[in-house]
């Protein structure tokens, strides 16, 4: 079995509000990339909490692509503590519980509702002991707050058989040029 950690910036970070962006576009392409060589791979269980952002882009990727894999791989959303994301506004829990009704699997690490950094370290590390590699969305030029879980994964690799890889921004400018030409090609989806 191969489980793959995604994490990354959130929304917010990377200035995306809407979810007709053109960057979305961009990330939605090279997740959709990344997850497929996964599954090619061996990956099993594609993994990643709820944030906005990267990770519950990755977990609406990863189920869209379930119609092109059938039976290949599933879905979980990991979440840190009970009632996650209970504090956004309408139009992000209705996100959310979308993203989460849509996953093979999801729970709480911690059964309590927040109430310390602690659940967010007891987190990071159920997600580096329960996963076999991870891919983050992160730019170590451009710091946020998936630097945390950065930090974690890579003195976690250190002395442990656990890969990771970090897309850059230079990576999704690469990819966006990318998607630019194909669609200047006309063989891009829109």
């Amino acid at each position: 079995m191969s489980r793959l950690w995604i994490t990354g910036y959130r929304s917010y970070e990377l200035g995306i509000f809407k979810d007709d962006d053109p960057k979305l576009k961009v990330i939605d392409s090279v997740l959709k990339t990344e997850l497929v060589q996964a599954i090619i791979d061996g990956t099993d269980w594609v993994i990643s909490g709820g944030q906005l952002g990267v990770e519950q882009w990755a977990l609406r990727v990863g189920t869209d692509l379930k119609k092109d894999y059938p039976g290949e791989f599933q879905t979980a959303m990991m979440l840190p503590f009970l009632e996650f994301g209970s504090n956004w506004n309408a139009a992000n829990q209705e996100k959310f519980a979308k993203i989460k009704s849509l996953v093979d699997f999801s729970a709480e690490v911690s059964q309590k509702p927040y109430t310390s950094p602690e659940q967010l370290r007891n987190y990071q590390e159920f997600m580096l002991t329960h996963t076999d590699q991870a891919i983050l969305i992160y730019d170590l030029d451009n710091p946020g707050k998936t630097q945390y879980d950065f930090d974690k994964i890579k003195k976690f690799a250190e002395n442990h058989p656990y890969p990771y890889k970090l897309i850059t921004f230079d990576d999704l400018q690469a990819a966006a040029d990318e998607y630019q030409e194909n669609l200047n090609n006309g063989s891009q989806d829109n």
